[in-house]
This record gives C-alpha cells, structure tokens and sequence, in this order.
C-alpha cells in the first residue's frame, strides 16, 4: 500500500492547513462534511464501541470513572470487583477508612488521593442526593474528584445523557483530524474541545462519538508511532504520512 507520504497527497499550504485533493484551505462547510464522513467510518470500523469500564449501575460507573484518571481501563476493571464487593453502595463506601480503599486500589496509582475522593463523593451522595448518583453536570461536578469528562462518561453511559468525554485519546484524534481549530495547541482545553465538537454534531451522537474516536485513538492513532499506512482515515485525514 502506498504512504500519503509516497504519493504526495498530504500536501500542505503555506498556514499548515491540509488541502483537499483540489487544492486550496477547507472551507468550515467542507471540514464539517468531512468530520461527519469520517465518523460514518469509525462507525463502521469500530462497531462496537463502547465504555471499557464494569459496571452494573450508575455508582459503580461513577467509581471506576474516578479511578480511571491517569491510568487504563484495564487497571481499573482488576480492582473493582474486590472494591464494589467490600463497598457496594454509597452508604458503605462512605462510611469507609481511606487507607482500607487505598489497599485495595494502591496499583492504579495517585490511590491515595482517589481514595479520599471516594469517601468524599459517597458521603455527598447520601448526605445530598439520597445515596443516588444525579443526572446532572452541575450536580456531578460538586462531587470530589469529578470533573466535566467523569460527569459526561456517567451520564452518557449510565443515563443516556448526551454527554461527549473529551480524554487524552479524543483531544489526539481530534487534533490530528483538524476537527477542532485549536489543533496546533500543546495545551489544548478539554472544555473548549467539548463545546467545539459538540456543535458540529446532533446530541444523540456525542458518546458514541467519544466512544469511536477513543477506540480509534488506542488502536491505531497512537500517541507515539500512529498507523496511518492502515488507518481507515488516511484518504482525508490532514496528518497521514506527516507522523509515522
């Protein structure tokens, strides 16, 4: 198969912008078409996306989307069936010792501060929510521990929310798509990647959108060495051939 690179097709004007196969910038029209084309791709290379974390209700959900900062899924899913086993509820969990959590999830790393964040957002629960998990981005993000990107995961995978959680493989993705106009930033903000996209898509898409793209971004948009000679966006996708 022959590279963009090969076949001079990545070719690029003078302010970075990819041309199209015709030539010249793309216009805002012809960069939403092609975001939009491009997620028909994903949707058909990547079927089955979905949250990679275990859960069988929303707190779980909550709990292992706070323990997912900073380290895998995988890691995650190890430690919380003894976790949710020993504390199944807000009411246990909060009534709980730091240091008993920190044990049981010291290997996904910062557990001290994790743990703290735990007990914390359980008492809230039961003290402020009647032990339920709200439906709401004002209400989630009162809780410790929980930012704009766990409160979009809880409400698009538990509650069918439209929510779009913007984590470090959505920010690569999006940047080296050109979906966002702040792609040349070394410091993008999540915030602003989560409003930006959002407005190029229907609400009903969002999660699974964010769900796409991060399977995207794991198995073949690497951070370090992206597959672009295999990726199934490199006939429109302004970075093939510049990163590998």
């Amino acid at each position: 198969m022959t590279s963009r690179r090969e076949s001079g097709k990545n070719d690029t004007d003078k302010d970075g912008t990819a041309g199209r196969r015709t030539g010249g910038r793309e216009s805002k029209a012809e960069r939403l078409a092609r975001m939009h084309a491009e997620y028909d791709i994903l949707r058909e290379v990547y079927p089955e996306a979905y949250c990679a974390l275990h859960f069988h209700n929303p707190f779980e959900l909550l709990v292992a989307t706070v323990l997912s900062a900073q380290t895998t899924d995988k890691r995650v899913n190890s430690v919380t069936p003894e976790l949710f086993e020993r504390y199944p509820d807000p009411a246990a969990m909060g009534g709980a010792n730091p240091l008993d959590i920190e044990d049981i999830i010291h290997s996904v790393g910062f557990y001290h501060a994790k743990a703290e964040h735990l007990v914390g957002l359980s008492r809230m629960l039961v003290d402020d929510f009647q032990g339920t998990v709200p439906k709401t981005m004002e209400e989630l993000t009162q809780l410790p521990g929980v930012g704009r990107k766990t409160a979009n995961v809880v409400l698009g995978n538990a509650f069918r929310i439209p929510g779009f959680p913007v984590d470090t493989h959505v920010t690569r993705v999006t940047g080296r798509l050109r979906w966002r106009t702040d792609w040349r930033s070394t410091h993008p903000d999540p915030v602003k990647i989560e409003h930006e996209i959002c407005d190029c898509f229907p609400p009903e898409d969002w999660t699974d959108l964010s769900h796409r793209l991060i399977f995207h971004g794991r198995q073949t948009c690497h951070a370090r060495k992206p597959d672009c000679l295999n990726c199934p966006l490199s006939a429109t996708c302004p970075s093939a051939g510049i990163l590998d």
